[in-house]
């Protein structure tokens, strides 16, 4: 009997240790609640409102947080947010470990004054409420905000050329959000565009590969117009070699012969680089395929930044038709899904395409061209000093003190445009210009956004919001007169500029910077 009480006692201290050591691990964010992070009911700490100026005047790297650490704590009350009396919250350590991680956000700052956080959270004094630890926290999670939620100050993004607007988020409120589900501060899947976590898989994959090595150099012989299929080269090794890093191959065979492995791959590259697939290894891919992986990583991060600009509510809309000017595209998407994609053409560099967005109120089918002043003064009127008949050899007329082309096939609008009335005087439309829709690099027009399937635009739309057929399409494109099909339910239409895309599985496509803007971003993220 004594050996079974003995045993039962035994049995009952096991147990209390096992249920001890089970204890959730609240340094990781997944075990906290609400209860963990802010639960100061009856143990609140007043807060020395005198000592927040004399922290910034010594703290000075975080003095632009300074107004919102005052809003943060007036609308508190004046109590510590991050402290209880039993020492620092669990959740301020989750935001350290973020902050500390800010390259994995695509960002190359480093948090201020590290080495006083590295004091404050491996410290064994971390148990003490302290003024100075709490506003540091509060600096801490304003600045982590600032970079990773907010990013480039929006009048510096709109030196970069970027006009889509952006959102303005109140991060003093948002704390209490994070602090009611503390498991947001990682699992932020809808507070960003998904574009960015889906670069964000990309971004970890070529540093990755920067890690291993990065790629070697391809040498290709001067004289080499281009390699085909069946051809032999020290070259080819090279180009298979550097497709398998990228992921473009599952192996590396090390051989020279341009095999059918290598012409999959290379026609893969093509492919989601937007390229013409010919299997032909040429001078301009090989040039392509020798920029550094540092290079790629610098891209990656610039349009997690212009991420960062972009509403999340774009995810959530059933309708929209985006534009990416880099890699000449135009998405439509109806009820959450792609309903049609399409190369366009965009404007060139003296007459850029501008970023920014609108709705699409109405179609013009048949459509007149009101010749803009710039074109009428640049070409129009000299062309009419050197030819009587210019006017009418294009036809054109004048209206007014202005001049517009007629509807028809020689329209230089096509037979629809897309409007979306804004400042910028930029529109979707048709072009009699097909030909151009074949060449890899589209920067041809005078800033509007010519559509090369402008017809199945125009069914998809009008399908949805009028119900109409394509022979009520074709006919009303091929009026004599301009006639008008009304959008009621408008649609969003964003103009934007992306330089680097990947997919859900973090593969990245590469477009070529054509208005130069990257660098100027890249400038502002890397303070170079």
């Amino acid at each position: 009997m004594k050996k079974l009480k003995l045993s039962i006692i035994l049995l009952c201290g096991l147990l209390a240790i096992a249920t001890s050591s089970c204890k959730k691990d609240k340094s990781d964010p997944e075990n906290l609640t609400s209860e963990d992070v802010h639960n100061h009911d009856g143990e609140t700490i007043p807060l020395d409102s005198t000592a927040i100026d004399p922290f910034f005047e010594k703290y000075a790297k975080f003095k632009e947080f300074e107004p919102q650490v005052k809003e943060l704590y007036k609308k508190h009350d004046y109590h510590y947010i991050w402290h209880d009396k039993k020492g620092i919250i669990e959740f301020a350590g989750v935001l350290f470990n973020r902050s500390t991680q800010l390259d994995e956000e695509g960002l190359p700052s480093e948090l201020p004054y590290q080495q006083e956080f590295n004091n404050l959270f491996y410290s064994m004094d971390s148990n003490k409420p302290d003024i100075t630890s709490e506003l540091l926290i509060s600096s801490m999670y304003f600045y982590f905000t600032k970079n990773v939620y907010e990013g480039v100050d929006p009048e510096k993004s709109k030196e970069t050329g970027w006009y889509l607007p952006r959102e303005k988020v109140s991060y003093v409120a948002y704390l209490d959000t994070l602090m009611r589900d503390p498991k947001l501060i990682t699992k932020d899947q809808k507070e960003f565009y998904s574009q960015y976590y889906n670069l964000k898989k990309g971004l970890q994959k070529y540093r990755k590969i920067k890690r291993t090595g990065g790629w070697g150099t391809i040498t290709l012989n001067e004289d080499a117009k281009s390699l085909k299929p069946g051809d032999t080269a020290t070259a080819i090794a090279q180009v298979r070699t550097r497709l398998y890093k990228e992921g473009y191959l599952k192996k590396d065979s090390g051989k020279k012969i341009y095999d059918d492995d290598l012409i999959e791959a290379v026609n893969t590259y093509d492919k989601r680089h937007n390229y013409n697939i010919d299997s032909l290894i040429t001078p301009k891919l090989v040039k392509e395929l020798n920029i550094p992986v540092e290079e790629r990583i610098k891209t990656i991060s610039v349009n997690m930044e212009r991420c960062r600009w972009i509403t999340p509510k774009v995810d959530t809309y059933s309708e929209y038709i985006a534009v990416n000017i880099p890699s000449f595209r135009l998405h439509y998407f109806q009820d959450g899904k792609r309903e049609l994609t399409s190369r366009v053409v965009v404007g060139k560099k003296l007459n850029k395409t501008v970023v920014f967005s609108g709705e699409m109120s109405y179609i013009a089918f048949s459509p007149y061209w009101n010749v803009p002043q710039s074109i009428l003064k640049n070409e129009i009127l000299p062309g009419l000093e050197k030819n009587p008949n210019y006017l009418v050899d294009r036809n054109m007329e004048w209206v007014g003190d202005r001049v517009r082309q007629k509807p028809g096939g020689r329209n230089s609008l096509g037979l629809v445009k897309f409007m979306f009335p804004n400042s910028n005087n930029i529109y979707l439309h048709d072009t009699p210009s097909k030909s151009l829709f074949n060449r890899e690099e589209r920067a041809f027009s005078h800033g509007c956004v010519r559509v090369e399937k402008a017809r199945e635009l125009a069914i998809a739309i009008t399908k949805k919001h009028g119900d109409w057929s394509e022979e009520k399409v074709d006919k009303a494109m091929h009026s004599k007169s301009e006639n008008i099909f009304t959008i009621e339910d408008k649609i969003p239409v964003y103009i934007a500029y992306f330089t680097a895309w990947a997919d859900e599985e973090g593969n990245v496509a590469f477009y070529d910077d054509v208005y130069n803007k990257d660098g100027r971003l890249a400038k502002l993220l890397y303070k170079s």
